[in-house]
């Protein structure tokens, strides 16, 4: 994944509505939500929801696909993890990661 990528996808999700979309995609899984469902549970008007999703889209983190007359979006989870692994990449200098209580750190 490039640099570039990461920071478009970190770049959406840095506004409250994008992440709640977002994870409320994350949390359906594949079936996705219609954007009338989503608008609905996070109670956002649908003309801002529409600009969020379109966002979020352009970043790669979601998906859009015509099921019928509705379009169901769904978190894009090959993006995700992506940027998830890019973030990680080399973590700890290659040593294994530690739970900083595991580790018994009483400052962490």
């Amino acid at each position: 994944m490039e640099e570039n990528e990461v920071v478009r996808a970190l770049a959406a999700l840095a506004h409250p509505a994008r992440l709640q979309v977002f994870r409320a995609l994350v949390v359906v899984g594949p079936q996705g939500l219609t954007p009338g469902t989503m608008a609905e549970a996070l109670s956002l008007p649908a003309a801002t929801l529409s600009f969020h999703l379109k966002e979020l889209v352009h970043a790669g983190l979601t998906t859009q696909e015509r099921v019928g007359r509705n379009i169901v979006y769904r978190a894009a989870y090959d993006q995700m993890n992506a940027v998830l692994s890019y973030l990680t990449a080399h973590c700890c200098q290659g040593a294994e990661c530690l739970d900083p209580a595991a580790a018994g750190c009483t400052t962490c």
